[in-house]
């Protein structure tokens, strides 16, 4: 592990790792086949490493009420992109890729959610993930209904809401840090395996 990954410290190998964080990102690469560059980032604080991982799995693999992964994987994109987080739209491009089974859809969202050929479901949730997560995000009565008629219950508003909010915290790190996504997650979604 070199430092490119990150503009602070990265471990020079795992072993210097807590063994949860080591079994964790040995888990990641035995799934994913390599390891994404955020876990080699954030290994470098092992408390802040457990909080984030914890909070971004009791959001993203949660069981909703209606929203499906790749809607997640779709509010990560689409609000990422605004903030120009190149790695999150990267690495959050294949899974919402892969997740769809639609090569087009993550670069579609990432550019304009509006123009991207979204249904209306798609389109007010990710109108209401930017509301979250760049502009003011007031949770009022009138987006409640707007979201409950295209199908979200309350606790899906809450998700995309915390989901939208979250991420934004990530990209600034993951900006801040100066860490680049993966080669592998480039090509991911897009072609057959």
């Amino acid at each position: 592990m070199t430092n490119p990954l990150s503009r602070f410290h990265v471990p020079e190998t795992l072993d210097e790792l807590p063994d949860d964080i080591h079994d964790a990102i040995l888990n990641v690469q035995e799934k994913a086949g390599f390891v994404p560059n955020v876990f080699l980032m954030l290994a470098h604080r092992p408390e802040e490493f457990r909080a984030f991982f914890t909070y971004h799995d009791a959001l993203m693999e949660r069981e909703s009420d209606t929203l499906t992964k790749a809607e997640k994987e779709m509010i990560v994109v689409t609000t990422s992109a605004r903030n120009r987080c190149l790695y999150c739209v990267v690495a959050h491009g294949a899974l919402l890729r892969i997740y769809s089974k639609d090569p087009l859809v993550a670069d579609n969202v990432a550019i304009n959610h509006v123009t991207a050929g979204l249904s209306e479901r798609h389109r007010v949730m990710l109108d209401f993930a930017m509301h979250c997560g760049i502009e003011v995000g007031e949770f009022t009565c009138a987006w409640q209904a707007r979201l409950e008629q295209v199908g979200f219950t309350l606790e899906d508003c809450w998700d995309i809401g915390a989901i939208a909010a979250f991420f934004g915290m990530s990209n600034r790190l993951v900006t801040m840090a100066g860490t680049p996504p993966n080669e592998e997650f480039y090509v991911m979604g897009r072609l057959p395996r």
